[in-house]
């Protein structure tokens, strides 16, 4: 490994071996990110992708980056769409599609997005593409957190023939990147920013009057990169040239003038007022009144402030530039108002319509109202006058009193701006004569006025009235602004355009020797100034790799955008930098992303304490140390802009001057350990005790002599200032970014002293640099005094430095008059690549020294201000071996890791997690995912979910409980989260991850690998325990999820991440649990699943049940429901291919089969409560689709049947003691049905249902001999899945139904009709033995056959249950609501049958054919109309009296709508029933002829309502969809937060929309 401080080769090129990183951007409909900034590299993907509620919508993507192998010029304004790319095969949403750039150049591009055909854009943002800088060679490839600038003004580096060896110094020192300021011709300031010409070197490159050529520049330029390996960048200064520019006088119009730019003006003759005022001061005509040319304390500048106020601006008017003439535009009134056919009887507009407007000349007195409003105002009818003249004479006075107040008006506005002048120029004579941090002028003279002039005058000095004539004449484009900045000022907005004042107000501080520029909005406002500099920019982008854009936030940002885009055309690659004074990372931002700005200047001289000092190194670059590890494919985040961190910049003072000699070495090198380009300024180095001002200075830098004989007057070595030290910080923060040395953690260790760590993700080496600071002169330099003991994670391989500022001699040799030469009597002490045992600063303290210990104390003996340290650290080789077998491991996920020895890692056999998972059966799978707390305290193991402390418990005890969090952590790298806490405080929670999956034999060996793995985790340093716990978890994890989805068939595994994540409510929600068993099935069926009991040592049956809900339906007898079970079957059973264990489950509910139904709450079949009329036809739905989804098909029906109660009334029989087919048991349920069904439940009483009235228990069932409808319950009972019963005796509730639902509910009317058709045809088929049922008709025995019944149902289900949009309210009272279908016929509360439920979209699904398609769709606009929600269905019509949108269980108020819950299915929004609402619309919208693009919209519609679904159970920690939301989709806390038929029915509808889609059925 190469040296940190000596050369090194760079990295290669970024586009070569490297990964396929891709990042993900979602867009989201109305973001606009124009200020958020995204940082890619060339080579990368970027995928966009949708958000939620842009899911199902047409989007179309626009970005302007060019496309790959197109070879077309960027170009700001062109842009190019994107297609659509699916990485699934699945067609019923979209959430997956994403489309991509391959990032092939650098710069700023832009991107936006429409949708539904409308051209409007609907969010929008930009991306930065970094520039991939080279030196020697393609592959020689300088990383931007490898650079190390210094910056140097072009004029102190004397004749060009001189550059080299003054250039010298920097390389010598160690730096890779030469700032060079302006090196175009300087104005008549000698200002290194303020240019003279910008097309013609600066006059001293020329020396000895042999003429430079930019092309010796450039050739120079090339040398330094391809022999001393810098790179090279330059100013461009586009906001204002030099007041002497030549270019100026052929166009004036290049600058604001008062021609171009009249609302300029007034200021203009403040400006000259003010001057003339600084000129009477100079000849002492002011003296009189207490003001002389000598200011040097407050009382005079308070006489100043009153004349200027008070006597010398008044009597200039120069409020008459927003007056108007009275006079002359009363004359026009007047002229106008009686020559006027039209006397107006009343005022059409008041007067304050009658407004004062600018004239846009800005002329005194020719401000100008609109004269027609004003004769509509003021022209009128008047009763105090008899005649017509006394009539005009009047409206005449009232309109000139209307005019003076307005000129009263707009005289105050004048006063107030002058007033504010005044203020200010007073505030700048303060600074420059008075406070302490100014420059302590006294005399008032020309070079150092009152204040600075503003405006470029031509001419000489006569009077204000004189120069005001000025601004008429042809000089009037000469009097021109100047340029400067503005406190507190907008950056976005130019302040030399109106509506600013900031001339007239004097909020300017003027730099006074240069133009401010007028671009314009296009080139052709402007012509010759787009196109000189444009030539000047394309000159310095053909030189240099890159430019700082000087005064950038005043610079308007379109000119930069073009000028960049062309000096990119020149130099693809160009480096791009800046410095913003903005205060804002929003404002920030808008600079960088429109621009392209690569690296923005942050300087640590403006931290006050060592403190702040170490914060801006943290913040400006790196991840935290320990960080995660992330993925190659991930979303995109918002960066921080990337930073040039400085030690010092150019136009600040002198770190000597304001902190103390000693803090320069300390804070450059706390500077090189930020993970971020640095830089310094020269002279830093040198340690000159002034600043070098970029105006005044005009001697030259130093030379470089490598000998030992140096004049300290114009040469420097490596023994001058801390040149040594620098070079070995530079070196050392290029090879750190070089080795990836990405992570940072910065640690106050006292009031002065700063430890930094850089640590490499990749190797695990750290560097720690410990500083000590001195922001104040120490009163002591030699004094380590106490400094606390520096604790080292791991082994010190070496001290890379140690270096002090060390005082030489007691005074320095004189400032040289011809060079710029440092303070020679301070020098360093530096040593390099030296073992602990040499270093003269620290060494191990005795405890420190142990071997066995987790870290090393290092002591410092001598570490006195002005020092600082840098020590390599490995880990102990205990923890490199630790490290390498987990990378081992981790391999095998997909990580591209190497062994900690360089090789590629090899996988161990009893390692292979592929290998072990693979024998997991999907209900292993639940217990290595999921398990609630009560579903694992079933077990009687002892475990239930990790409790992370001052955080709480997680949600599952399975990978899915920290894999929930974890996402989370890891999105945003919050190592300080309790979970990670926990994890470096000690081994317990990889532990519990091992120990409860050991516990189980069929989870075993994936218990021990987590052992296996876990076990080297234990011995890594604990700060990167969090990092490799997620690896393993992550790579485990999603194994097992694919897996899973492997299982499951091809709609699954193809499907897209929505289909996938529901059907993992599969595995979520069928788990065996020990108290809640599967009744056992019979004998006689093969392949049952079974375990041996290892406390029993016996076989037994161990198949799945299902749990209605988690965490509340989760174990025990309320844990499997039969109504629950069979409608979320389908969708997590049967489309999940989970068809043997959807078998035995079909199989031993039919085994429970008694009274004709079965039962409501399973109790593991002995225990059965038979309390419910629904459960059965969902039962035999559920056998319907299995039949036909099942390679076995009918066959099930031939499967035998262990009856439980073979009779109603006998005791429970053991398995195989009574078998039937199946086929028996449906006809048998049927057959019960036809004849009645009457019972009282067993044990009824407050021992079966505390809640329960007498009379609800019960139970009676038939089916109407006219209709063919099913019907059964009371009032006093809730047969149906609207199941709650009242429970507040405070409320008077108790006992009594919330929804009875009693008579024939329309959703079993429906499942009895689908029964009853297929098995009718399955009869007709020979594959079902039953045609007819055995019934009595008027007390005679006769048939009834299945047919016949299913064509009575059909016969009357639509004169019963159709409510027609223009039923007569008055005929019937209890219609409510019109064009939809009863919830039911004959209930006993005969208004609950007109109650608008979301019950009937489910006879549409399962039995269509009942419904007349063009009713059917007005009833589901009805439904969508009032019971839709953002996540479920209303489950009552809002609008009804009963409804109360938000279910609360624990109150108990005297409401009796809401006590203990009563609301439960009286509003709240359940998520099942919108799974066949949405179903219902899909199948009748094809069905609509006179609507022919209703499907196709339909299909949309329901895509857009998905994407919610999608989100919750993308985001839930339950990874679910809830039970129901409260109203509006509100969070509702006593809802299961993920129920199993919620998820089964979206999956079946996207299971139809796949199937529809697909086919497209109606979508032409």
């Amino acid at each position: 490994m190469a040296s940190p401080t000596s050369s090194s080769p760079r990295a290669a090129s970024p586009t070569a071996s490297r990964l396929e990183e891709i990042r993900q951007l979602m867009l989201n409909d109305g973001e606009h990110k124009n200020s958020t900034l995204y940082r890619l590299q060339k080579g990368w993907l970027l995928h966009f992708v949708l958000g939620p509620d842009l899911q199902a919508r047409k989007v179309r993507v626009f970005s302007n980056h060019p496309p790959h192998g197109s070879n077309k010029p960027f170009s700001r304004h062109e842009f190019y769409e994107l297609g659509w790319q699916s990485p699934s095969k699945s067609q019923c949403d979209d959430s997956d599609n994403f489309c991509e750039i391959q990032l092939h150049q650098a710069g700023s591009f832009q991107y936006y997005f429409t949708s539904d055909n409308c051209n409007n854009q609907l969010g929008s943002g930009y991306f930065i593409v970094d520039p991939v800088l080279t030196l020697s060679s393609d592959m020689d490839v300088l990383p931007l957190d490898c650079i190390t600038l210094q910056t140097v003004l072009m004029k102190c580096l004397g004749p060009f023939s001189e550059w080299e060896k003054r250039l010298s110094v920097a390389k010598e020192a160690g730096y890779n990147m030469i700032h060079f300021t302006p090196i175009q011709q300087l104005g008549d300031s000698n200002s290194s920013y303020s240019l003279r010409d910008q097309l013609m070197l600066h006059e001293t490159l020329h020396g000895d009057g042999k003429k430079v050529t930019f092309d010796q520049v450039e050739a120079l330029v090339k040398k330094m990169q391809n022999e001393w390996g810098m790179l090279s960048v330059c100013d461009v200064v586009w906001n204002h040239t030099s007041f002497d520019s030549p270019w100026l006088m052929e166009h004036p119009e290049c600058a604001y003038n008062v021609v171009n730019a009249p609302h300029l003006r007034p200021a203009y003759v403040l400006d000259r007022i003010l001057w003339h005022f600084t000129l009477d001061i100079i000849e002492g005509k002011w003296e009189s009144k207490g003001i002389p040319k000598i200011v040097n304390n407050e009382e005079q500048l308070n006489r100043i402030h009153n004349e200027l106020t008070w006597a010398v601006i008044p009597k200039h008017r120069l409020e008459e530039y927003y007056q108007c003439n009275v006079d002359i535009i009363l004359e026009l009134f007047r002229d106008a108002a009686g020559t006027s056919d039209t006397v107006f009887e009343i005022r059409l507009c008041e007067p304050a319509d009658v407004k004062l407007n600018q004239d846009p000349d800005y002329r005194r007195l020719r401000c100008y109202v609109d004269l027609h409003k004003a004769l509509q105002c003021f022209n009128i009818k008047r009763d105090d006058s008899l005649t017509e003249p006394a009539r005009l004479e009047k409206c005449c006075s009232a309109f000139r009193a209307h005019l003076e107040e307005l000129n009263k008006k707009a005289a105050e506005v004048m006063f107030d701006d002058l007033r504010n002048a005044v203020n200010n120029v007073i505030a700048n004579m303060r600074y420059f004569h008075l406070e302490a941090h100014g420059p302590h002028l006294e005399e008032v003279t020309k070079e150092n006025p009152c204040v600075r002039k503003y405006f470029r005058h031509w001419g000489p000095d006569t009077s204000v009235r004189d120069e005001e004539l000025l601004m008429n004449e042809d000089k009037a484009p000469f009097l021109q602004i100047g340029n400067g900045w503005v406190m507190n000022a907008d950056p976005l907005a130019n302040f030399a355009e109106p509506p600013a004042k900031v001339y007239l107000r004097r909020e300017l501080i003027c730099w006074g020797d240069s133009v401010k520029l007028r671009y314009g909005n296009r080139p052709e406002e402007c012509p010759y100034l787009w196109e000189h500099m444009l030539k000047y920019t394309r000159q310095v982008a053909k030189i240099f790799h890159g430019v700082r854009i000087d005064n950038c936030h005043n610079t308007p940002i379109h000119v930069a955008e073009y000028l960049l885009d062309e000096a990119r055309k020149v130099r693809p690659d160009l480096y791009v930098i800046a410095e913003l004074f903005t205060s804002s990372e929003y404002t920030d931002n808008m600079f960088v992303n429109r621009m392209g700005i690569n690296s923005l200047i942050r300087e640590a001289m403006s931290a006050g304490d060592s403190h702040e000092e170490g914060r801006l190194v943290y913040r400006y670059g790196g991840l935290p140390v320990g960080s995660f590890l992330q993925p190659h494919v991930r979303p995109l985040q918002p960066s921080v802009a990337h930073a040039l961190f400085m030690d010092i910049t150019h136009d600040n003072q002198c770190p000597i001057q304001v902190r103390s000699v000693y803090d320069l070495l300390p804070s450059a090198a706390l500077v090189s350990m930020a993970c971020c380009a640095v830089g310094s300024t020269r002279g830093y180095d040198e340690l000159v005790s002034h600043q070098i001002h970029v105006v005044d200075e005009n001697r030259h830098y130093t030379s470089w002599n490598e000998s030992s004989n140096v004049d300290p007057t114009c040469e420097v070595g490596f023994n001058s200032g801390i040149i040594a030290a620098k070079r070995a910080l530079n070196l050392l923060h290029q090879w750190l970014g070089d080795m990836k040395y990405s992570q940072v953690y910065v640690d106050q260790v006292d009031e002065h002293i700063v430890a930094v760590t850089r640590h490499c993700p990749n190797s695990h080496q750290s560097v720690i640099l410990v500083a000590r600071t001195a922001f104040r002169h120490p009163s002591n330099p030699h004094y380590t005094g106490h400094v606390p003991p520096l604790c080292v994670p791991g082994i010190i391989d070496e001290i890379i430095l140690e270096a002090k500022m060390v005082q030489i001699n007691p005074e320095p040799i004189a400032k040289c008059a011809t060079h710029i030469n440092g303070m020679s009597n301070y020098s360093v002490e530096l040593q390099q690549h030296i073992k602990l045992l040499a270093s003269g600063m620290c060494e191990l303290s005795d405890h420190g020294a142990d071997t066995n210990a987790p870290v090393q104390e290092i002591d410092f003996i001598n570490f006195p201000p002005g020092s600082c340290i840098a020590f390599k650290v490995s880990l102990k080789n205990s923890a490199r071996g630790s490290l390498s077998a987990l990378r081992n491991c981790i391999s095998q996920f997909g990580y591209r890791v190497r062994s900690l020895s360089g090789n590629s890692p090899s996988i161990p056999r009893d390692l292979d997690f592929a290998g072990i998972a693979s024998k997991l059966s999907l209900a292993d799978m639940n217990r290595v995912l999921y398990r609630c707390e009560v579903e694992e305290r079933d077990d009687g193991k002892g475990y239930g979910p990790y409790h992370v402390p001052k955080f709480g418990s997680l949600v599952y005890c399975g990978l899915q409980g920290y894999m929930s969090l974890l996402a989370k952590i890891r999105s945003t790298n919050d190592l300080g989260h309790p979970l990670c806490e926990n994890l470096r405080q000690g081994d317990w929670m990889p532990g519990v991850i091992a120990n409860r999956l050991k516990a189980h034999a069929r989870t075993r060996q994936l218990g021990k690998w987590f052992e296996a793995v876990f076990q080297p985790l234990s011995r890594v340093p604990r700060y990167l325990i969090p990092c490799y716990f997620d690896a393993v978890m992550v790579g485990a994890y999603t194994v097992v999820l694919e897996m899973c989805w492997k299982k499951m068939g091809p709609f699954v595994n193809d499907g897209s991440s929505f289909v996938r994540a529901l059907a993992l409510g599969s595995v979520q929600m069928c788990s065996v649990v020990k108290t809640a068993p599967l009744p056992e099935l019979s004998p006689s069926l093969s392949g049952i699943p079974t375990n041996i009991n290892e406390e029993s040592g016996k076989r037994e049956q161990e198949v799945v049940t299902m749990a209605a809900g988690l965490p509340h339906f989760a174990a025990g007898f309320m844990r499997c429901w039969g109504r629950d079970t069979f409608i979320a079957m389908p969708g997590l059973m049967l489309l999940t291919e989970r068809f043997d264990e959807a078998k035995y489950i079909i199989l031993a509910f039919a085994g429970t089969l008694r009274h004709g139904v079965i039962p409501n709450l399973l109790g593991g079949g002995v225990h059965a409560r038979y309390n419910c009329r629904d459960a059965v036809w969902f039962w035999l739905y559920c056998i319907q689709l299995y039949c036909k989804m099942s390679k076995e098909g009918t066959a099930l029906l031939e499967c035998p049947v262990s009856r439980i109660f073979p009779s109603d009334d006998s005791e429970a029989q053991p398995a195989g003691f009574t078998e039937q087919k199946l086929c028996d048991v449906v006809h048998e349920a049927l057959q019960r049905h036809v004849e009645g069904i009457s019972y009282r439940e067993r044990h009824a009483g407050v021992g079966l249902d505390q809640n329960m009235s007498h009379q609800g228990f019960n139970v009676t069932v038939g089916v109407d001999p006219v209709t063919g409808f099913p019907f059964g319950g009371s009032e006093y009972n809730c047969g149906t899945w609207m199941d709650k019963v009242g429970e507040s005796e405070r409320a008077g509730t108790k006992g009594k139904p919330a929804t009875p639902r009693d008579g024939s509910a329309v959703e079993i009317v429906g499942l009895c009709k689908a029964a009853l058709h297929w098995l009718s045809q399955l009869n007709e088929d020979g594959k079902y033995p039953y045609s007819d049922f055995s019934v009595r008709i008027d007390g005679k025995p006769c048939k009834l056959t299945y047919k016949e019944w299913d064509a009575k149902i059909k016969a009357h289900f639509e004169q019963n249950f159709w409510v027609p949009p223009d039923a007569n309210k008055q005929a019937n009272k209890l219609i409510n609501k019109r064009g939809m279908y009863k919830d039911s016929v004959g209930a006993t509360q005969f208004w609950a049958d007109y109650q608008l439920r979301p019950n009937y979209p489910i006879a549409m699904v399962v039995a269509p054919e009942l419904f007349v398609p063009e009713h059917a769709w007005i009833a589901l606009q009805t439904c969508e109309k009032y019971l839709l929600g953002p996540l479920g269905m209303k489950t009552l019509d809002p609008e009804d009296w009963g409804y109360v949108g938000d279910y609360d269980n624990s109150y108990d108020g005297p409401d009796g709508k809401r006590a203990r819950g009563f609301n439960y299915h009286l509003g709240p929004e359940w998520v099942w029933p919108i799974g066949y609402f949405l179903r219902a619309k899909l199948h009748f919208s094809r069905l609509q002829d006179k609507q022919p693009d209703l499907f196709r919209e339909t299909v949309t519609g329901v895509q857009k309502i998905l994407t919610r679904h999608h989100k919750e159970v993308s985001t839930s920690v339950w990874r679910g969809i809830p039970e129901l939301t409260n109203s509006k989709g509100k969070y509702c806390k006593d809802s299961c937060p993920t129920q199993a038929w919620s998820m089964s029915c979206i999956l079946e509808l996207l299971y139809d929309l796949d199937k529809l889609v697909r086919s497209n059925v109606g979508g032409k």
